[in-house]
């Protein structure tokens, strides 16, 4: 992959000649707390009124880690394809572009619920399809789970100092990924996807 330009600035650039497309670009990290937290908490009510604690636990673990391969999915082939079209160049740009080429823009660091809202609601309607009943509430409380985990780590690891341990290992991955080889490790909470398909 070519060497993009990359700046250190924590400012945005500006992407969307309209005001409202613009504003609907930029969110603070603290959005996804405010608006999944309590969504999580009715689909785990919902899912512990149909489940024992142990069948509950269980769909929540599974929705997890079913999110950890979608995070990698997601990175590796929707946000790191490369379409040929200016117009294609040009949604890439909007969706991850700008993030590889402003990596400390803190506006753009956690996903605007424009976009994070329809997907969660395309997710839902999938695995409510998929799984049964008693299953997919507290799977998808799960899901959305990691996912908040990812939002907030992918902040954190652009604007934290970490002393030590997991979390700097984490960080280091990420910052390997933005300034040394965008093609490889694609997992933002997690190495386990990038260990399965060779891609560390």
């Amino acid at each position: 992959m070519k060497k993009n330009f990359v700046s250190n600035s924590p400012n945005s650039v500006r992407m969307f000649k309209s005001s409202l497309l613009e504003a609907l670009s930029k969110v603070p990290y603290y959005v996804p707390l405010v608006i999944y937290i309590p969504t999580i908490l009715y689909f785990c009510y919902h899912s512990i009124r149909m489940n024992n604690m142990f069948e509950f636990l269980a769909y929540i673990l599974i929705g997890l880690l079913v999110w950890t391969l979608t995070e990698y999915i997601l990175h590796r082939f929707i946000f790191h394809y490369y379409p040929s079209s200016e117009l294609g160049k040009r949604i890439h740009f909007i969706f991850h572009g700008v993030h590889h080429d402003y990596p400390n823009d803190a506006k753009r660091l956690v996903m605007p619920p424009s976009a994070s809202i329809p997907l969660a609601f395309v997710f839902y309607l999938l695995f409510k399809w998929m799984l049964p009943v008693q299953i997919v509430d507290g799977f998808f409380a799960g899901f959305l789970l990691g996912y908040l985990f990812y939002d907030i780590t992918h902040y954190m690891l652009h604007h934290a100092q970490f002393k030590g341990g997991f979390w700097k290992k984490l960080k280091q991955q990420h910052m390997l990924h933005h300034y040394d080889d965008a093609t490889k490790k694609y997992g933002v909470t997690s190495d386990l996807w990038d260990k399965v398909f060779r891609t560390r």
